[in-house]
């Protein structure tokens, strides 16, 4: 008795050719996976990096107050929320511990400040006294209105690189 045999040509190519497109779409998957988790690290990175300065800021003129002057009179707190950190003038003298009177240290504060927001993109920051904090674009358009009790540092950033920026408030007593 004679068998035939019948033979499945390309089936197999085929199938191969289907594992190779799931493959390559499950790869493609992946490396947006990972573009997307890098997004979110540096977005979690510039939060951080705003914190951070914000605390700077509000303990420098916590230890450059003078508690024996009313907060609407101590020089020291009108340089802070009256300047743009971006005006601030660099003290060398501020470095040591004498001749630095505390205007002298505002300034120089704001000056060190206004380089340490230079760490994010597109870095603005600044002290205000606001009744509605969590508005205003940039330092130009901060929409502080100078009332309230608390003081509040707010930070702007360009967080996706869309030209919008993010705000970071934090609100503080002296």
């Amino acid at each position: 008795m004679k068998t035939i045999m019948k033979t499945h040509s390309g089936f197999t190519l085929i199938e191969v050719l289907i594992a190779v497109v799931l493959l390559a779409g499950a790869l493609l998957g992946l490396a947006g996976l990972q573009a997307r988790v890098l997004s979110n690290n540096q977005s979690a990175y510039n939060r951080s990096q705003a914190t951070q300065l914000a605390y700077d800021i509000a303990d420098r003129m916590r230890a450059n107050t003078n508690s024996s002057v009313a907060a609407n009179n101590n020089d020291a707190l009108v340089i802070y929320t009256t300047f743009l950190p971006s005006t601030g003038i660099q003290k060398p003298n501020c470095l040591t511990t004498t001749g630095c009177s505390q205007v002298d240290m505002a300034n120089n504060d704001l000056f060190e400040w206004n380089l340490a927001l230079a760490t994010l993109p597109n870095g603005q920051g600044l002290v205000c006294k606001d009744s509605t904090p969590k508005d205003g674009t940039s330092t130009a358009a901060s929409a502080c209105d100078g009332a309230g009790a608390d003081y509040h540092i707010k930070i702007w950033w360009d967080d996706d690189k869309s030209g919008t920026n993010q705000l970071f408030v934090v609100g503080f007593k002296l």
